[in-house]
């Protein structure tokens, strides 16, 4: 008997190198131009960054997703302004104190990715807890960097080894209403009423 699954609602998969190079350099662009725009928000202003994986994530796949922040990580290391412009620029955002939100942007991106492929994005209400839930994630490297492997590491600096409340205060807590304003824009945008693809046929 043939077991219905989940259809997947990320793009079609490019059949050629060159459109897979396409969708990755579009997808880098992207999130460059989301990382400028910030937006008025209580407590912080929020930029428009990780709105932006979430909907590369969600659309590319995980595969492609995952491919697609590795080549903006690249980008950026490469000292093209495609980061934040609070964040270090070249490689030195490699050693500040928002480096583990980097590389974890690679993560966040491959497990939009997998969402989408089972199926999660076809429904607003799923789509969001899944953002949510993802973006919550992003927290794990991102606070794990100055808690503890950046000084494991040799990096010193005044951010450095902080308590769990400073990290608390200064990391997590400014962010976490916009992270699910985001989460929520990002699932209505691939899986609302004005949705961006629709499921596949």
């Amino acid at each position: 008997m043939r077991r219905n699954t989940p259809q997947s609602h990320t793009l079609p998969g490019p059949d050629s190198l060159w459109q897979k190079m396409f969708l990755v350099l579009g997808g880098t662009w992207f999130i460059a131009v989301a990382a400028q725009i910030s937006v008025p928000m209580w407590p912080v202003p929020m930029t428009l960054q990780t709105l932006a994986i979430l909907i590369v994530g969600f659309l590319f796949g995980a595969r492609l997703g995952a491919i697609t922040l590795l080549a903006y990580l690249v980008q950026g290391a490469l000292g093209l302004p495609v980061f934040t412009p609070t964040t270090a620029p070249g490689i030195l955002a490699f050693a500040g104190p928002t480096a583990g939100f980097l590389a974890g942007f690679v993560g966040m991106a491959w497990l939009a990715g997998l969402a989408a492929e089972r199926g999660v994005t076809h429904g607003a209400v799923p789509a969001a807890l899944a953002g949510i839930v993802i973006s919550a994630l992003l927290y794990l490297p991102g606070v794990a960097w100055p808690m503890a492997v950046a000084g494991a590491f040799g990096v010193e600096a005044g951010w450095v080894g902080l308590s769990a409340a400073s990290i608390w205060g200064g990391f997590v807590a400014p962010f976490l209403i916009g992270d699910a304003v985001k989460a929520v824009l990002a699932a209505l945008i691939v899986a609302g009423p004005w949705k961006l693809r629709a499921p596949r046929g």
